[in-house]
């Protein structure tokens, strides 16, 4: 294995024949065609498994709902094509995420505009109905991807190998027939109401949040200027949220107060109404979406039984106050897809999914104990409370120096890196690099999936042959790196490999193909050991090595 030596990815036909047994109707069958469901599918399907989507709505849902992601789902689109800093779909604001109380004082300051360490901006907008279009596009362009609409699961039944799912389908004379979908594994994206958690009996703890809010999409009819361009009001007379939708889009959010009726709220009178003080009115935007929710904080224990597993909503659900409620959800897609790629080609099995939740519920509850936080900062309807809050934030700001509160510091929880390590569980960074006559991001120019780095140093010298092996059985590769004017085969241009591993103390370092790191070591002894707990924790079969390459080619 060379430095650059990623072996070629199994041909879509070598894994099914290979890892797909004929008398399933799918590999896996996924209920929910929303963001998650549709980026799961085309990640497996871009690995040639076969998988159907059943989404129970006849037609799309064409409105905006999250509208912000962060850094890392902006490297997971960039895997599938999808540039964030130039996709006419996402936008840029490049500004500090404010809360400030009725008077106009400053409470607190999240980092929303630096470039984060993983290669991308801290914070993109979008439109949800754009970004989703794109998705099923992908989809639909590979062949062992199906999406069957106006599908409504109602059975789930798991057998020996496989698991059955039913439910009813419209035909296109208007009739409702039965159907079932024999597949080796189903995952439910299907939503805060998920029917597959219900069926697979998947606890879902309430944490005790819960307030109704009152969201409003505009389209403006001309430019619309705000500075900053996201903050929450925090106001007790009407705590408010003030963020962009996307290009060519903004939104208001209202709580509704106690008292209030939810369904006269969103009345487009009372839009109206309450974007008067905003200086919009019908003459200058368009409603788009007047709707109440009710944010929540909510998350699984459990998201496995057997074959069937849960993500998205299905899993977790938090407050929209960190923006991270969708990202957490592509995340679960990520996390499943890598581990459910291993399983169908039968080079791991399935115990290697126990760490699926362990790991995704761990990284979700950070997200949704901050959302909480935030939550209860803005959600004080007492203005005796809210007063008192304000004495105690202006004060902890002031003593902040005016440094924004930073939320990239999740970690995932107990899994499939090594204990005890320091960094393992955290993001890795990402880099510009050059490579093979190309400059670009490490992603983009040297490729991703499973990746040893070692800092001037080829990590496949200091593997055994048998690590070498089962590294190439996981599709993975070793990188040497170092500084521009040395001969590593990878050129760390603007030193940000450099200045990682320095920060860290380390010479070598693990990727898993989510971009999380597995490892990290100063010495090869510590790579070699660090490998073989990594395999075992991997369940990898075994195999012979002749074996394995004759089926990727």
């Amino acid at each position: 294995m060379t430095a650059l030596s990623t072996p070629p990815a199994p041909h879509a036909e070598d894994i099914r024949r290979t890892s797909s047994n004929e008398e399933f109707d799918a590999d896996v069958a996924i209920v929910g065609g929303g963001p998650v469901g549709t980026l799961l599918a085309l990640l497996l399907g871009q690995k040639g498994y076969r998988v159907t989507i059943v989404e129970k709505w006849p037609e799309f849902y064409a409105q905006p709902r999250a509208v912000t992601f962060d850094h890392e789902i902006a490297r997971i689109l960039s895997s599938l094509g999808i540039d964030s800093e130039n996709d006419p779909a996402i936008g840029v604001h490049d500004d500090i995420y404010f809360w400030k109380n009725a008077a106009g004082q400053t409470l607190l300051e999240v980092d929303w505009a630096s470039m984060a360490a993983s290669g991308w901006r801290t914070r993109y907008w979008f439109s949800q109905p754009d970004l989703e279009k794109r998705l099923r596009e992908i989809a639909a362009a590979l062949p062992t991807v199906e999406l069957r609409r106006g599908w409504e699961a109602t059975g789930l039944e798991e057998k020996e190998d496989g698991i059955l799912l039913s439910g009813t389908a419209r035909t296109p004379e208007g009739n409702v027939v039965a159907e079932q979908i024999s597949a080796r594994y189903v995952v439910g994206a299907d939503g805060a109401n998920s029917f597959v958690r219900k069926s697979l009996g998947l606890d879902f703890d309430d944490h005790g949040f819960s307030f109704d809010w009152l969201i409003l999409d505009m389209i403006p009819k001309k430019p619309m200027h705000f500075s900053p361009s996201a903050w929450q009001l925090c106001d007790p007379a009407r705590p408010t949220t003030i963020v962009p939708g996307g290009p060519g889009r903004r939104r208001w959010e209202f709580m509704v107060l106690p008292g209030e009726s939810p369904e006269e709220l969103s009345s487009p009178e009372s839009a109206w109404r309450l974007l008067e003080p905003w200086g919009v009115t019908p003459d200058d935007a368009e409603l788009e979406r007047s709707a109440v929710y009710t944010f929540q904080a909510r998350w699984a224990e459990n998201w496995r039984s057997g074959r069937g597993l849960i993500a998205g909503d299905a899993a977790h659900l938090m407050p929209p106050f960190a923006g991270e409620g969708m990202c957490a959800g592509l995340r679960d897609s990520v996390a499943l897809a890598w581990r459910l790629d291993l399983i169908l080609s039968d080079r791991a099995s399935d115990a290697l999914l126990d760490s699926y939740g362990e790991e995704r519920k761990g990284h979700v509850r950070h997200y949704i104990d901050f959302s909480l936080e935030l939550g209860k900062v803005i959600c004080i309807a007492d203005p005796q409370e809210a007063a008192e809050r304000d004495r105690r934030m202006i004060a902890e700001h002031a003593a902040s120096d005016g440094v924004p509160v930073d939320t990239d510091i999740a970690s995932l929880g107990p899994g499939l890196w090594r204990a005890g390590d320091a960094h393992a569980g955290e993001l890795s960074v990402q880099g510009i690099v050059e490579a093979n006559g190309a400059r670009g991001r490490f992603d983009d120019v040297v490729g991703r999936g499973w990746t040893v780095l070692g800092r001037g140093i080829s990590p496949a010298e200091m593997l055994t042959e048998r690590q070498r092996e089962q590294l190439e059985s996981l599709g993975g590769h070793c990188v040497r790196i170092g500084a521009p004017g040395t001969d590593c085969d990878v050129i760390d241009a603007e030193g940000t490999y450099t200045k990682w591993f320095d920060d860290l103390g380390i010479n070598f370092v693990v990727v898993r193909p989510d971009f999380y790191v597995a490892a990290t070591a100063a010495d090869p002894a510590g790579l070699r050991d660090s490998l073989d707990a990594l395999i075992d924790g991997l369940h990898l079969g075994t195999f012979e090595l002749p074996l394995l390459l004759a089926t990727t080619k």
